[in-house]
């Protein structure tokens, strides 16, 4: 496992400042304690379903029933005025690629969880920033600016390493998620995509955002000739010649790949992102806000 420190820049803070993070709510005042009120729509508790009518919001729709009757229902909530918000951040081997970069996958990522959890703090919400790879380190979900900056602290020694297990991690966390919430699940997503799959559909009833974080030497192969490849996760090496019809077909694997992952996102009413390391965070996080309508 690497154990270095991962430098976090937050400078990029004061200009998050300039935007609202429009976390799905039902209250648009501000934060309102804890008090709750019996009304139709999301929150802690299931008063009800009903069924599917053309015009409701996709992400309503109850999977698991559609998965017992094959018949749509939209889940009715007791409302709430608060909602917590889970940052699920891949620390497995893979995340420590950097490809040359000055950011490693990680790092990049660890900015964006980090920016995702100032912008909740700013509406004094709650949220937990918890890392995984094989297992999960839970983090509790907690609010304020003081819990923001002791989690970036861990987070710049968070060690590294490890395979991503992100169908056992997801059903690890989903057990310790009692109300419906924001999960933000960050990662290069690499995996296979029936697990990331089962993962989506593990958490297509809360407000849930995937974001992908690649290298652009993994985005876009530009290696050509006999090259050794390692596997950061297994340690596996092969040799290979890399020829122009190899670089086409794993290409059209990668884009296969993600169009799969953005397709299943798309049938649950969850967002998908993808962005390169040589992206500036701040434009990330400008393309990711900038679309959250409502």
């Amino acid at each position: 496992m690497s154990d270095k420190r991962h430098n976090i820049d937050v400078e990029f803070f004061r200009q998050l400042d300039r935007f609202t993070f429009m976390v799905r709510k039902r209250i648009s005042t501000a934060y309102a304690g804890s008090r709750r009120s019996i009304h139709s729509g999301r929150g802690l508790d299931t008063i009800g379903y009903r069924e599917y009518n053309q015009g409701d919001e996709i992400k309503s729709i109850d999977w698991k029933a559609y998965a017992r009757s094959e018949k749509l229902y939209i889940r009715q909530f007791e409302e709430d005025k608060s909602l917590t918000t889970h940052i699920l951040l891949d620390s497995s081997k893979s995340m420590d690629y950097s490809g040359g970069a000055d950011l490693s996958k990680f790092e990049y990522a660890t900015m964006l969880a980090a920016g995702f959890a100032y912008l909740v703090t700013k509406d004094n919400d709650k949220f937990a920033i918890s890392t995984f790879a094989e297992n999960v380190e839970f983090s509790k979900p907690r609010r304020g600016r003081k819990y923001l900056l002791k989690t970036i602290e861990r987070l710049e020694t968070v060690p590294i390493g490890g395979k991503t297990d992100i169908n056992e991690c997801t059903i690890q966390y989903g057990k310790a998620i009692h109300s419906r919430s924001l999960v933000i699940l960050i990662s290069d997503f690499m995996q296979d995509p029936k697990d990331i799959e089962s993962a989506i559909y593990r958490f297509s009833d809360h407000d849930l955002i995937l974001v992908q974080v690649l290298d652009r030497t993994e985005s876009s192969l530009e290696i050509h000739g006999h090259s050794r490849l390692i596997d950061l996760e297994s340690g596996v090496k092969l040799d290979t010649y890399i020829s122009e019809d190899l670089k086409s077909e794993y290409q059209k694997k990668l884009t296969d790949h993600i169009n799969h992952i953005g397709d299943t996102c798309s049938r649950v009413g969850a967002e998908f992102y993808t962005f390169t390391t040589d992206i500036p965070i701040f434009d990330a996080f400008f393309h990711t806000i900038s679309r959250r309508k409502w």
